[in-house]
């Protein structure tokens, strides 16, 4: 069973029908083959902050009692300029103790860094810090199972990114399901830390072309939703809101 946004939800991981897949679906997908009466539940919906998983996801979850609960959120906080840290870390902490006590094991990730690879974020660097300090303290706390995206550089590279350069596309995805299946304790089918070849560098005006589209299609429409108080989840159910078999 997996809760939280876009990133567990599988945004930018698309398939053919439209609807996102992303690394949880991915671990399924290889849990169900190796597991006799393996079932799935994934609540994530995009946009959520931490405080809408607690009022929205969090009750559903502790009720599936699932043997594995995974939990990732607190970016979208994060990226938002009132960021109240301590409220976040408080929510943070009520769903970690909560599904620790719920489930059989509790799974936790250490975020992305967005400072390497996102300019003008590296203001955004003591939040994240803090995220990871709370998982940190909470993995100890509850004998956590922990995948430590931030300690790697491979997410540093544009090519495992969406054209939005906010959400993983499907070689980010695979790589972050191969590192939950290793953290479970699965033989491993690659390595999902290798460092993706560098892309060729573009000419200056083709970035700045690329850029330009980057403002008018995600950075505008992003600012806008903030502005008038939406959320690109509004309205939207999650994709697997029950535990059911996976096919």
């Amino acid at each position: 069973m997996a809760l939280g946004d876009s990133f567990t939800e599988g945004l930018s991981d698309d398939l053919p029908d439209g609807t996102s897949r992303g690394w949880a679906d991915l671990v399924a997908a290889r849990l169900a083959v190796e597991t006799p009466g393996f079932r799935y539940a994934n609540l994530a919906v995009r946009g959520k902050l931490v405080g809408q998983m607690v009022d929205e996801q969090l009750a559903p979850a502790a009720a599936m009692r699932a043997d594995v609960a995974c939990f990732a959120g607190g970016m979208n906080d994060v990226l938002r300029p009132g960021c109240d840290l301590a409220e976040v870390t408080a929510h943070i902490t009520r769903i970690a103790d909560t599904l620790a006590e719920s489930s059989g094991r509790l799974l936790l990730f250490r975020v992305i860094d967005p400072s390497r690879r996102m300019r003008g974020s590296t203001r955004l660097l003591p939040r994240v810090n803090a995220l990871i300090a709370t998982v940190d303290a909470l993995a100890e706390r509850h004998d956590a199972v922990v995948v430590d995206l931030f300690s790697s550089r491979v997410f540093d590279s544009g090519r495992l990114w969406a054209e939005d350069r906010i959400h993983l596309n499907a070689e980010g995805h695979r790589r972050v399901a191969e590192a939950v299946l290793r953290a479970l304790g699965l033989p491993p089918e690659f390595d999902w830390d290798e460092p993706v070849p560098p892309s060729p560098a573009a000419p200056w005006h083709e970035r700045a072309l690329a850029d330009l589209r980057w403002v008018r299609r995600h950075a505008a429409p992003w600012i806008g939703r903030r502005l008038a108080g939406r959320s690109s989840g509004d309205g939207r159910a999650p994709k697997r809101p029950h535990l059911a078999p996976f096919d």
